[in-house]
């Protein structure tokens, strides 16, 4: 195809990186073979996963989301919120401070707040919850785990331990990750130590990106529905903060119906790192 100079974004939530890039007009560019070249770390512009803007009958605008190793996800947390404030900054939204749009797994509210220069507060309405199990017992490199599995977008079991930074996340997390239980789809797999009444410290390995993440959007909000479930300490909130990998607290909010929980929302911090031009003749 013609070279053709694309423009693109970087943007970051919480050590989650992206690559945005506004495709609302008419584009050529396969998404999975650039997102494979461009996330890599030694020989593109090194990221998480592509961010792919598209128009929407439905809402302001598409979000797509293409993990760094070319999958589609049907959702993404920071992702999500790192659109968010893109939107805010490139004035996409109808609304100030907030935009709706749209993803294969719903239509999305972000609030933005405190907005700076090139960084800002994103508020993302969640998707509901679905799928919730808790105490599946699952046979992994030898030995039974008690796990629980919800879906907050995109599939993520969530496994209790402690001593967090002796955990082998790679290895256990890809032993789950594609476990025949998981089967098409796969799943996330997040590792969870309570830090204290309301807060929880959080490992996570990703499923596209098959690698431990410094951070992870929908696995925080998995990880806060879950032990909200499951733990005492934790049962009489409706607020749970997650210390991620990368040192940023993420807060999650809920209402709690008896054994069910909605009205999900992720706060923190977003983004943008910088912004430039690339020849994607070939790359696409």
């Amino acid at each position: 195809m013609k070279s053709e100079a694309v423009e693109f974004y970087k943007v970051q939530a919480s050590g989650n990186d992206f690559i945005l890039i506004d495709q609302r007009k008419e584009s050529k560019l396969n998404y999975k073979k650039f997102a494979a070249n461009l996330c890599q770390r030694k020989l593109g512009i090194g990221a998480d996963g592509l961010l792919v803007i598209e128009p929407s009958r439905r809402a302001e605008f598409k979000m797509r989301i293409f993990n760094a190793d070319g999958s589609e996800a049907e959702m993404c947390g920071n992702g999500a919120r790192c659109v968010g404030l893109w939107a805010e900054l490139m004035k996409r939204g109808k609304k100030k401070g907030e935009v709706n749009f749209d993803t294969i797994a719903g239509i999305l509210c972000a609030k933005i707040s405190g907005l700076k220069k090139y960084s800002g507060n994103v508020s993302l309405k969640m998707t509901e919850p679905i799928n919730i199990k808790l105490d599946i017992s699952l046979k992994i490199l030898g030995r039974t785990l008690k796990i629980n599995f919800i879906n907050t977008g995109v599939p993520h079991t969530v496994v209790f331990v402690e001593g967090l930074d002796k955990i082998d996340v790679a290895g256990i997390g890809e032993a789950i990750r594609f476990h025949s239980k998981f089967r098409p789809a796969g799943t996330n797999v997040n590792f969870v130590e309570v830090k204290g009444p309301g807060s929880i410290l959080l490992r996570t390995y990703e499923r596209g990106v098959e690698a431990e993440t410094l951070a992870c959007g929908t696995g925080a909000v998995a990880s806060a529905i879950i032990s909200t479930l499951k733990l005492d300490t934790l049962k009489l909130n409706n607020k749970v903060m997650v210390l991620t990998k990368s040192g940023e607290e993420l807060s999650v909010y809920f209402k709690r119906y008896k054994d069910k929980v909605g009205d999900v929302w992720l706060q923190g911090k977003a983004d943008l790192v910088y912004q430039g031009k690339l020849n994607g003749g070939k790359l696409c």
